[in-house]
């Protein structure tokens, strides 16, 4: 079994940054594999890395944002290629 398909067969948890580009500001619920390091995130305040490449420490609801297009575009693919190998 492959990196990608142990990284993908793992819980996904969305977490949410605020992005600034040239002062244009969005907010996105970014995508985290494993979910369990968003958890230990929150608890030491350490960052994570989403899978757009992303990284931040997690503090808001992501619930109440949009998906990552990117996080979702790169979930997706790696599902793709896992149901493709799998």
């Amino acid at each position: 079994m492959s990196q990608l398909e142990t990284t993908v067969d793992r819980s996904v948890e969305q977490t949410t940054d605020e992005q600034t580009d040239d002062g244009d500001h969005e907010k996105f619920a970014h995508v985290v594999v494993p979910a369990s390091a968003v958890t230990e995130a929150y608890i030491t305040g350490t960052p994570v890395t989403a899978l757009c490449g992303k990284t931040w420490v997690p503090t808001r609801d992501p619930n109440r944002y949009p998906v990552c297009p990117t996080c979702k575009e790169v979930l997706e693919l790696a599902r793709n290629l896992r149901d493709q190998h799998g």
